[in-house]
């Protein structure tokens, strides 16, 4: 039987005790499991080396700031934890750049207690409908959506957190067209970004996946979206 959200193994890596101390009750009285990291480097430690459903990630923090913290998790530690990232900063921005950096929801301070646990509630259930790896695969190229590792006829490519999720949207889809909408909903929800924004991270992932071989797999269907298909096996 699969375990409810409310048994779920957080991490909380806030630096300021009066808002640790109240999400910390708060969370334990409803049965949620609880580990807490005062500084960047320490939660960095126990996300890498322990097993959690969610990671509260401060964006301010002494030692390692949030969004190092998040990107190292993502790009060194290969890590795909849901996490939640925690900030006073509420501009449009900034929101963005939390999500760029590999973040899976934004909450700003001062928030409402309720409002954190059913955001913690959502991802967990997330994390866990996806816990299972699949091999998605196009044209030789493939993405293990458990391990966030992506290759080309054996040869294994870097890209962004977000180049990683517009990837899995289109491979997902193959070989079906996908909207600009569609796309900017999957990967920054109702933080839509601006224009050049999507067009921007399509160049880089086109770049990491096209580029270096001779077959275009990611086409531009002008007037109607993206896809990623083998033209070769329409």
């Amino acid at each position: 039987m699969t375990a409810q959200p409310d048994h779920a193994n957080i991490l909380l890596i806030e630096d300021h005790r009066d808002i640790a101390d109240m999400v910390g009750a708060y969370l334990e009285e409803r049965g949620f499991a609880l580990d807490y990291a005062a500084d960047g480097v320490t939660g960095l430690h126990l996300a890498v080396v322990n097993d959690y459903d969610v990671i509260i990630l401060d964006l301010m923090l002494p030692g390692m700031d949030g969004l190092s913290v998040c990107r190292k998790l993502r790009d060194e530690a290969r890590r795909v934890t849901p996490l939640l990232m925690l900030t006073a900063r509420d501009t449009q921005q900034d929101k963005i750049i939390g999500l760029d950096s590999g973040a899976d929801d934004y909450l700003v301070k001062p928030f409402d207690i309720r409002e954190l646990e059913a955001r913690i509630r959502a991802l967990v259930r997330r994390g866990r409908g996806s816990v299972a790896s699949s091999l998605l695969s196009v044209g030789g190229l493939t993405l293990d959506t458990g391990t966030l590792e992506v290759a080309r006829d054996s040869r294994r490519l870097t890209l962004t957190p977000i180049g990683l999720k517009l990837l899995a949207v289109l491979m997902r889809a193959s070989p079906r067209v996908v909207s600009r909408g569609e796309l900017e909903r999957e990967v920054w929800g109702d933080l839509l970004p601006d224009s050049d924004t999507l067009r921007s991270h399509l160049y880089s992932l086109r770049k990491a996946i096209d580029k270096p071989f001779d077959k275009p797999l990611l086409h531009t269907v002008h007037g109607a979206g993206y896809r990623i298909v083998d033209a070769d096996t329409e």
